[in-house]
């Protein structure tokens, strides 16, 4: 029975020139992890169940990726005691792909914690799986690509993951991406004021779709938690005037004080002692990770390219109690590397990549063969990524195989060459052709690398 083949929805193969760019990113955003002296960890890519359940919400916890026991796990399970699929889950199934990285890297740290000098700063860019619904810019595998500094709370440790965001996307040139600053604190505060506490967090999703659906719905759906008129009006005043020191001053008025205004102030304080290539402010609006963030969050989204969130994080101080280890606050940030991708890809931002400068070799025949294997050898000892055609095939043959993977450059190495010892080399960009000594057309080849 013949299979056709098919990807999984949500699933997807790369090819090398994806692959290529892909790679420029994740370089950049590493190498700038590294000058800040983040150290890379990589955990597995199986969790136990125990590990990642009841650490996202209960929403979260539906897409988490479930790996079946071996063997036949039914054999000792009664079919008919018409319980929940919760329960059938969990005797089924001990394992999990996991959800983010997050919370493999609280687990790593409670393994091993005696080992570790805190303030620990960690980076980690490695794939994760969600059983979530496929669309523009989500899929069911992505990497992350993750910052973390844990067992410190001063706030120049997210003085430092912001500088960070900024620098990756300057490096990118990504002109137009907004780092977006908040803190839970202030919206717990303001919840308060509002009596929505044991709603807090349907009113903060409310509050972070505001640019979405508009005033008018906004206020609208603020009925359903029996808001009054009075308080609508006073929550749409804090919005629509979104300095930090203005809406400090006015939640004032009205006794509402937060620890989380001078925590965000101190940020943008340090900040203005760099230069930045990101906007970077404060939004009210902003709400995310609310089952675990606790102080300070972030967000980061590009004005020219809609495509959501580039990037998010937060502080989380209680995230580690769940493997036993209270005292350890955390903070981090994640980019989103597909979106990311899409972004430059729109833009058209992606830099040529020194692939496009491969060289190959034609193939004359057998006793052309050994003089062709001896220069490639020494291009390849140069720097050159080279190969030679594999069979001997008519030489339009062989120029339109270059042609179709963007070969930049064909090597003839033929009767004459071999005479000469020489090489001749041709441009497939500008079909400038010449001939002249193996070291001086490696040269040649290596000059238009850094053109």
């Amino acid at each position: 029975m013949n299979v056709k083949p098919k990807l999984p929805k949500g699933f997807r193969d790369f090819d090398s020139k994806t692959l290529e760019k892909r790679e420029y990113i994740i370089k950049i955003i590493s190498d700038v992890f590294k000058s800040y002296s983040f150290q890379k960890i990589e955990t597995p890519s199986v969790e136990s169940i125990e590990t990642l359940s009841g650490k996202y919400g209960d929403e979260a916890d539906r897409l988490i990726f479930k790996i079946l026991n071996s063997g036949n796990y039914l054999s000792d399970y009664d079919l008919n005691n018409n319980a929940d699929y919760k329960e059938l889950t969990r005797f089924i199934s001990k394992k999990a792909l996991r959800y983010d990285l997050t919370v493999p890297l609280a687990r790593y740290i409670s393994q091993n914690i005696n080992n570790i000098s805190f303030p620990f700063k960690r980076y980690q860019m490695q794939n994760v799986w969600r059983a979530d619904k496929p669309q523009k810019g989500r899929f069911r595998e992505f990497m992350q690509c993750d910052a973390d500094i844990i067992g410190s709370k001063n706030l120049i440790n997210e003085y430092e993951l912001v500088r960070i965001y900024d620098k990756v996307f300057e490096k990118l040139n990504l002109a137009g991406t907004i780092i977006s600053i908040n803190s839970r604190k202030i919206l717990t505060a303001v919840s308060s004021k509002l009596n929505v506490e044991d709603k807090f967090s349907e009113f903060v999703i409310l509050l972070d779709k505001y640019d979405k659906i508009g005033k008018i719905k906004f206020i609208e759906e603020l009925k359903n938690f029996n808001i009054s008129k009075e308080d609508s009006d006073f929550l749409i005043k804090i919005i629509e005037n979104p300095d930090i020191d203005y809406i400090k001053s006015y939640l004032s008025e009205f006794g509402i004080s937060s620890e989380g205004f001078d925590e965000c102030k101190y940020i943008f304080e340090k900040l203005k002692l760099t230069s930045n290539f990101c906007e970077i402010k404060f939004n009210f609006k902003l709400a995310r990770g609310l089952d675990y963030y606790t102080g300070t969050i972030f967000e980061v989204e590009n004005s020219k390219v809609k495509i959501g969130a580039l990037g998010g994080g937060g502080r989380y101080d209680n995230l580690t109690s769940i493997f036993g280890n209270n005292e350890l606050s955390g903070v981090g940030v994640s980019f989103g590397l597909d979106r990311i991708y899409y972004c430059l890809s729109e833009l058209s931002l992606f830099k040529s990549s020194n692939e496009l400068n491969k060289t190959l070799f034609l193939n004359f025949g057998e006793r052309e063969l050994n003089y062709n294997l001896k220069v490639l050898d020494v291009f390849r000892e140069s720097g050159i990524s080279a190969t030679i055609y594999a069979d001997f095939s008519k030489i339009k043959k062989q120029m339109n195989y270059a042609n179709n993977l963007n070969y930049k450059f064909v090597v003839i190495c033929g009767e004459n060459e071999i005479k000469s010892k020489m090489v001749t080399l041709k441009n497939m960009i500008t079909g400038n052709q010449i001939t002249d000594k193996v070291e001086k057309i490696i040269k040649l080849i290596l000059s238009e690398k850094t053109d």
